[in-house]
């Protein structure tokens, strides 16, 4: 399932990425305020979307429902975790500290003291 939004989810972005360069820019008809023979204005409303423009419209709704699913599927909220799933730990028993006796010194290595 994820790979199949991925899937999707790139094919948007590419299918995005064309339809944003094929269309014509706002900036392309500002000769057309001043006299150029368009029945748009400068900074008016462009009238009713044509093609492309509803087309990119929905690329990029795909584009984010895309998005927000593959950050589902990612996050960590995602993975029902149960406790019985996972083996229990038991943490080991320490042993208990072992006091060895102090090794003797041979008698011979001990200096005499003289009384």
């Amino acid at each position: 399932m994820q790979d199949l939004v991925i899937v999707i989810h790139v094919l948007a972005a590419v299918a995005l990425v064309a339809l944003v360069l094929l269309q014509q820019g706002k900036g392309a008809d500002a000769g057309a305020a001043f006299g150029g023979g368009s029945s748009q204005s400068l900074f008016g409303a462009s009238g009713s979307a044509n093609f492309l423009t509803r087309l990119t419209a929905i690329m990029a709704t795909v584009f984010f429902v895309t998005s927000l699913t593959l950050a589902y599927f990612l996050s960590p909220a995602a993975r029902p975790v149960s406790v019985t799933d996972e083996p229990a730990v038991e943490a080991p028993a320490a042993p208990a500290p072992v006091k060895a006796p102090a090794p003797k010194q041979p008698e011979s290595d001990v200096p005499q003291v003289p009384k």
